[in-house]
């Protein structure tokens, strides 16, 4: 065992944890080892190798560290995990996956998905998914371990529905500002400001488009030289293209799709592990990890694990439990087969 001085990035500052400090080929302590404050803190130092990392997982053990401090490794108890046969299609969600605007797509813009989780939110102060994360977890992808989920939209849609949302929240800010009320709350000025209703309509107009193109058999996909918008189905049609050198590409560019929405994380045996998730539509992380949980489901994975326990997971079917319990699940489905590499989903549809 080894003393280790806690940093106040941590939120523990000058505070002595005895916790084992890794080296090497140092093996893992026991996960009953973990503190009990902060919850789950196992271990650290040692390196993101991918022998490491996957010792790591089969152990139910994850890495989480803030750039430029030593590698942390958490174990915490009790564990938040989501079975796929238990996730909540809320009352939005079910209408979004019914409107098919987005395409889900496996495995062709792992790196785009991690940056993408990697980028500043709204009431945060920093990220932990920083480079040599990004290039740790670029390698297990690379040995068909990592996976991505991705959410499609088509460029003009994604741009339509950006300029949408300007236009209420400039719309809400001038009305907030507004110090000449009227009979409806508003100031004139507001009002004159207010913006029309070509935004929605274009929009509309673009699915009944995409709607009558169906109806008559001809294919969704744009022909070239054209720009209209397409409202495409939420299904994997093609997971990955091979160019004519025979190696493996997104076909996002050929598409002119946007990537709005997704997740990441590792896969063993038949337990998924979630790692992040990101969303820059409305729906979008939440419709990724709808067709992963349908997905591992046909595929009888047992778990997905969520690490920590949050609001918003919870409100999408995930819950604790004991860490004793989540051990004893995981070395039964880390012994599976894996998936072949890369993935790609069933054609399916989530919503009836």
């Amino acid at each position: 065992m080894a003393i280790y001085e806690k940093t106040c990035k941590f939120g523990f500052p000058g505070k002595i944890l005895l916790i084992t400090l890794l080296h090497g080929d140092t093996p893992f302590p026991p996960v009953e080892q973990a503190l009990r404050t902060p919850n789950g803190l196992l271990a650290a130092g040692g390196e993101l190798t991918p022998a490491r990392l996957l010792d790591a997982y089969r152990h139910g053990i994850f890495p989480w560290f803030n750039a430029g401090d030593p590698i942390l490794w958490w174990s915490p108890d009790p564990r938040m995990v989501l079975f796929p046969g238990e996730f909540k299609v809320s009352r939005s969600l079910r209408k979004t996956l019914r409107k098919k605007t987005y395409e889900i797509r496996t495995d062709t813009a792992f790196g785009q998905v991690m940056r993408a989780c990697a980028a500043p939110r709204v009431g945060q102060a920093g990220t932990w998914i920083h480079e040599d994360m990004i290039a740790a977890y670029t390698e297990l992808h690379r040995m068909g371990v990592a996976h991505s989920v991705e959410v499609w939209m088509p460029k003009t849609l994604f741009r339509l529905q950006v300029e949408g949302e300007t236009r209420r929240q400039r719309a809400n800010d001038m009305d907030s500002a507004s110090a000449v009320p009227t009979r409806c709350g508003r100031s004139p000025s507001v009002r004159e400001e207010r913006p029309s209703n070509g935004s929605r309509n274009r929009l509309a107009e673009a699915l009944t488009l995409t709607l009558s193109r169906r109806e008559r058999g001809r294919s969704p996909f744009p022909p070239p030289g054209e720009s209209w918008i397409e409202g495409w189905p939420v299904t994997c049609r093609r997971c990955t293209a091979i160019s004519e050198r025979g190696s493996q590409h997104s076909i996002a560019d050929e598409l002119k799709l946007e990537l709005v929405g997704g997740l990441y994380g590792i896969s063993i045996g038949r337990m998924f592990y979630g790692e992040s998730m990101f969303s820059r539509s409305p729906d979008a992380s939440k419709v990724a990890l709808a067709h992963l949980a349908a997905q591992l489901r046909r595929w009888n994975f047992g778990m997905i694990d969520c690490q920590m326990n949050t609001p918003h997971l919870a409100s999408l079917g995930a819950r604790e439990i004991p860490r004793a319990e989540f051990i004893q699940r995981l070395q039964e489905l880390i012994h599976y087969t894996d998936v072949t590499s890369p993935w790609c989903f069933d054609e399916h549809e989530l919503i009836a």
